[in-house]
């Protein structure tokens, strides 16, 4: 055995002393852990933003900055505060969904409302909701999951982290913990390994605790890990490749010898629906599909990025040429992932006919041509890159997102997310058969008028690819995570937002407050309005809240 090796291992023998002690942990004292944690967080949070914006190229006075402070520390204090309060329900023997709404959804679905989580929540983010979908055919919806047998241990997981988003790794150590009642062994993506430092400070309550290890390495760590006779399950964030590495190592049958579950990515549509639009709405929206496709550098799981488009709208050209409008105009960065720059000029090549834009960005025509067939395809490769494809097909009104639906679950790659962007008023003339498509959509989120990036960051709502996939046929990976209260048996989530924003929203008929969102490339004042919600989610108080109101309608 390698010095590391035995490294490992002793860290993995002190992680299953752990597991017991977590098992004679009370609810209480398990919520006043995370209580702990979050103030930890609270106090890393501006080195955490700082290591995660140099892991990127970031300069610190980039207008990006934002995304790190939301998608960084704001997106795991949401998530400790809400699994706090899931488990402070629990200790006093309420269920999780007391006081919560619950509803139906077409082929008799129950939901669960899930955002607003809080009456912040209402405020802060008015005009968005969301609505976990359950499997069909249930009467009753179950939650709690590890957290209703806590003396049972899960054992010791590993968890593989991410390497693009900074709040993925704690977030899937927080759900083994709370969820399955696993301690972890997490092993950092040598993208953000220079974090390591800031996640130990941060998560330091759970570390101390014997509940987490951090480790560093390459494919040759991750593989001893996953292999661990001691490990009970392995946790993946990344890639259909590397999980295919881990499971099967280049066998034809599965070599790991645990459950393993997973969050892969795939190609995530934005289906645009046909109707009269006015030039603001063309600009807003051109702008909301430009962040879709940029945010993070386009280097997102589920960014968004082939359009749908009906290729009889009157419209078409005027929202295209908005849209390469936004994207040329959004700030500009570097190529920061690794591969992004080779998947750029990949993509030049598959589609000689690309639109080039101002800082090195394309449009493309998917799935047209000879790239149709070749490994570039728009339809079947994440690109990790600011590469829009656009797909066109025929029709208007149903028979359009009828087709566009059929078109996306056979041929795009991935069930993670799925963006639907419509007037309010086309979407009521659909009626029920607008209804009835969303429920046709095979994705595990889908944003309506929204991005599936709200529901990412909404702490309450159930994350991962829509159930049904397999070892040999992995998808977008299998199970969820984030899901703060712990339901059971889901099988997607279902966001929607305003068309339009404040006050454009309230003149149109649509009881929205939220000007443009902080998220949004083109925000003005994402990275204080970010900045200060993440002071929010540590400290909240309502005299908080004139001072992000005022930033974010700066925007």
């Amino acid at each position: 055995m390698t010095a590391d090796q035995v490294g490992l291992d002793l860290s993995i023998t002190e992680l299953g002393a752990a597991s017991e002690r977590w098992a004679a942990t009370t609810l209480g004292e398990r919520a006043d852990l995370l209580a702990r944690t979050a103030a930890s967080v609270a106090g890393e949070a501006e080195r955490w933003v700082a290591a995660a914006a140099r892991a990127k190229g970031l300069e610190p006075l980039s207008p990006l900055i934002g995304e790190e402070w939301l998608t960084g520390p704001y997106g795991v204090l949401t998530t400790l505060t809400a699994l706090e309060q899931t488990l402070r329900t629990l200790a006093s023997g309420r269920k999780p969904l007391a006081g919560r709404r619950l509803g139906r959804a077409p082929g008799g679905r129950l939901t669960v409302a899930v955002l607003p989580h809080n009456a912040y929540d209402g405020l802060l983010l008015h005009g968005f909701t969301a609505h976990a979908w359950l499997k069909p055919g249930l009467t009753t919806v179950r939650a709690g999951l590890g957290q209703l047998t806590p003396t049972v241990p899960g054992g010791v997981g590993l968890v593989l982290g991410a390497g693009n988003i900074s709040s993925i790794a704690p977030l899937d150590v927080l759900y083994e913990l709370v969820a399955h009642n696993r301690v972890s062994i997490l092993k950092l993506n040598p993208t953000f390994d220079a974090l390591l430092p800031v996640y130990q400070a941060a998560l330091a309550p759970l570390i101390d605790a014997g509940l987490l290890r951090i480790v560093t390495g390459g494919a040759e760590v991750g593989g001893y890990l996953a292999h661990h006779p001691e490990l009970s399950h392995v946790h993946i964030t990344g890639s259909a490749a590397t999980h295919r590495a881990i499971v099967f190592g280049g066998a034809d049958s599965p070599r790991l010898d645990k459950p393993i579950s997973s969050e892969l990515g795939g190609v995530s549509p934005i289906i645009v629906l046909p109707g009269r639009w006015s030039a603001r709405d063309l600009r807003y929206q051109a702008e909301h599909v430009a962040t879709m496709r940029l945010h993070n550098g386009g280097s997102n799981c589920i960014a968004g990025q082939v359009l749908v488009l009906s290729a009889d709208w009157p419209q078409k050209a005027a929202f295209l040429d908005a849209v390469a409008g936004a994207l040329a105009a959004a700030p500009a960065r570097s190529p920061w992932y690794p591969g992004s720059a080779d998947r750029m000029r990949a993509a030049r090549a598959a589609y000689p006919a690309a639109w080039s834009l101002a800082r090195g960005r394309l449009i493309v025509a998917a799935g047209v041509g000879a790239a149709s067939a070749s490994p570039e395809n728009m339809l079947t490769t994440e690109y990790f890159a600011p590469v829009l494809g656009v797909l066109e097909l025929d029709g208007t009104g149903q028979a359009f997102l009828d087709s566009a639906v059929e078109t996306v679950n056979r041929d795009f790659l991935g069930t993670l997310g799925a963006n639907i962007l419509g007037l309010p008023s086309t979407i009521r003339r659909l009626g029920p058969g607008f209804e009835l498509a969303v429920a046709r959509l095979r994705y595990g989120t889908i944003a309506i008028n929204a991005w599936t990036g709200v529901g990412f960051l909404s702490a309450a709502a159930p994350w991962g690819a829509f159930p049904g996939h397999t070892l040999e046929n992995v998808g977008s990976g299998i199970g969820v995570v984030h899901n703060a209260l712990l339901l059971d048996d889901v099988e997607r989530t279902v966001v929607r937002g305003p068309f339009r924003p404040f006050p454009r929203s309230l003149l149109h008929g649509e009881w929205a407050l939220l000007p443009k969102p902080p998220w949004f490339v083109s925000s003005r004042s994402g990275t204080l309005t970010a900045h200060l919600l993440t002071e929010f989610a540590a400290h909240p108080s309502a005299r908080k809240l004139p001072r992000i109101l005022a930033a974010a309608f700066r925007a």
